[in-house]
């Protein structure tokens, strides 16, 4: 009987040993997940996020009206790389989160010539279109709120746009993004469009262009 009583003893100190093993490994595997969580908190640290608008949405559905709210936001790191999301829920805060969210799993490359970009680009999205030309350095963004954000958060600070279409903010947003992936070196343009590349760089790169 002492000898059960021994060896049940030793089981249960030994099923308490296991347990705390496998917590300790639980333990630090949780440390391990949290290291791996720091570059991408460095990245959206270092990355330019901007709500660029909130609207307060309705949804007829059998028993009234069910509001919720919409947010488009805009990710950049200002080096040539956007996005644009947008999200929607019951409130404000989690609307942002899923754009925000969203914004940084479209963000695309954008190739840009110094401060501006390589050349004039117009798109169209739903009722909104832009166009969007390069300026000499120093003009500065001469673009409207919805523009504005998405250039900034690119990293252009020199550019000319104008609005051709709706003033809906979302469709501005999202024609301005597309335009600017329509962009690419004005030498690969001008070949696609068969002409000189001095008719398709900017003035102050036309002698670089003939070079």
């Amino acid at each position: 009987m002492a000898e059960r009583t021994g060896r049940g003893n030793r089981e249960g100190r030994g099923d308490r040993e296991e347990r705390g093993s496998e917590e300790r490994g639980r333990r630090r595997s949780g440390r391990g997940g949290r290291r791996s969580e720091r570059p991408e908190r460095e990245e959206r640290e270092q990355l330019d996020e901007r709500v660029v608008h909130i609207a307060r949405t309705a949804k007829v559905v059998q028993g009234g009206r069910r509001f919720a709210f919409r947010a488009v936001v805009v990710v950049g790191d200002k080096k040539g790389r956007v996005g644009i999301g947008v999200g929607k829920a019951r409130e404000v805060p989690d609307a942002i989160r899923k754009a925000g969210d969203r914004a940084r799993k479209s963000m695309v490359e954008i190739p840009l010539l110094g401060s501006t970009i390589p050349h004039a680009v117009q798109a169209q999205f739903g009722a909104g279109e832009v166009l969007l030309k390069p300026a000499n350095p120093g003009t500065g963004v001469i673009a409207g709120g919805g523009v504005r954000a998405v250039v900034e958060a690119c990293g252009i600070s020199d550019i000319l746009s104008k609005s051709l279409g709706s003033d809906n903010i979302l469709n501005v947003v999202q024609a301005t993004f597309v335009a600017l992936q329509q962009l690419q070196d004005y030498r690969v343009e001008a070949q696609h469009r068969g002409v000189d590349p001095r008719q398709i760089a900017p003035f102050w790169h036309r002698e670089e262009a003939h070079a």
